[in-house]
């Protein structure tokens, strides 16, 4: 069992301060254990699963159901039930809060704005994730971005039955958990357009090269990207682009957000498969990319990658108020400055530039820059305040 425990401390804050906290991420990242451990430091505390036949059915009548409880009540899985969240509305502007609410949610465009129109100013939300570089250590490293996040993956006694959950994960989520977001379209041709997101992982996004490959216009491709995006399944970086006399790559970047999957759909079967692939390198980009913003707990609004048409980029930029971060992501044991870093060091007006690389030790490489090895970063790299 590995702890959650940097979660755990901040859905706590949370329930302090707001009577609604809603805990979003991908299905099996550890939602509803995490939301167990908060209800068993509690008096009282009640549960409702809404994947559970006798849950829905004592929630036919949401008011009664919920008005006398007191404590923790949690509801997993809230987005099956939208209708809800008026009616937590109401309970949540009662006098002295006899209850805090934690709900739980695969996150879908729907879960968002249902809650975001009906309990503005109510809720909190917090983003679950999967295992990160800081809990499960640095030796693990190799495990960690070879299996991907997920804890049953992560923690399965072999690759062969780590690759097995991550198979079935895939087929589930494509089968069913797409089409309770409206997108009903095929399994096989979801998987296809998936696996070409694997391919184009860290690269920038071209709809219409992929709606060609799928005889889908562009509009309906981005509305497949949107979906997978909306349920964790594939991430966004955003481009930054500025006043600058260059032009500048404007489309965004797109990964699959769990290295795991990533090596599932690509046909990666372990390490020494993995070594070998000519995605190795968008691979490593894309883990040790989300280690960093772990580490540094910056909010996706505040991350973007920069690129011009001329060929100067930086893979990470994070602007928080008037401070900016730039970080390199080269699969090296031998980090040096680039032309390219220095050209983003000066053009962006960085406060410091980190190249972050396969080896193991950090240390400096110019004025306001450093080499700093990924298994490190737990120490040499500050969380932002």
């Amino acid at each position: 069992m590995i702890e959650r425990g940097k979660d755990l401390v901040e859905v706590r804050q949370l329930l302090k301060s707001f009577p609604i906290v809603c805990v979003i991420g991908p299905r099996q990242v550890g939602k509803t254990t995490l939301a167990r451990t908060l209800a068993q430091e509690r008096k009282t505390a009640t549960r409702f699963d809404l994947e559970d036949p006798e849950d829905l059915a004592r929630l036919d009548e949401p008011m009664l159901a919920l008005a006398g409880l007191r404590g923790l009540v949690v509801i997993d899985e809230v987005q099956r039930r939208p209708e809800l969240f008026p009616v937590l509305r109401v309970l949540a502007d009662r006098p002295r809060r006899p209850a805090r609410f934690l709900i739980l949610g695969s996150a879908s465009p729907q879960l968002l704005r249902q809650s975001s129109e009906s309990l503005a100013g109510r809720i909190a939300y917090h983003e679950l994730d999967g295992f990160a570089l800081g809990e499960v250590g640095a030796e693990q490293l190799g495990r960690l971005w070879c299996r991907g996040g997920f804890p049953r993956s992560f923690l399965a006694r072999s690759e062969a039955e780590s690759i097995r959950w991550r198979e079935e994960f895939l087929r589930t989520f494509l089968e069913r958990d797409l089409a309770q977001i409206g997108i009903d379209l095929p399994a096989l041709t979801l998987r296809r357009f998936w696996s070409m997101i694997a391919h184009y992982h860290a690269q920038t996004w071209n709809g219409s090269e992929l709606g060609r490959s799928l005889g889908v216009s562009d509009t309906t491709v981005r509305r497949y990207l949107d979906a997978f995006t909306g349920t964790f399944a594939v991430r966004q970086l955003a481009p930054w682009h500025e006043n600058l006399k260059k032009r500048q790559v404007k489309a965004p970047k797109v990964f699959v957000a769990d290295t795991g999957l990533l090596h599932s759909l690509l046909g990666i079967r372990d390490q020494a498969a993995l070594a070998s692939h000519p995605k190795l390198g968008a691979s490593w980009e894309g883990f040790a990319l989300a280690q960093v913003v772990r580490r540094l707990g910056a909010r996706p609004s505040e991350c973007y990658f920069w690129a011009t048409h001329q060929g100067a980029e930086l893979d990470l930029l994070i602007v928080r108020g008037q401070k900016r971060l730039g970080f390199e992501i080269k699969r090296t044991s031998a980090p040096a400055v680039t032309r390219s870093m220095q050209i983003a060091q000066e053009d962006l007006k960085l406060d410091s530039l980190d190249l972050i690389h396969a080896g193991n030790a950090t240390f400096p490489l110019a004025a306001r820059s450093r080499a700093v090895a990924l298994a490190r970063i737990g120490q040499d790299l500050a969380p932002l305040r």
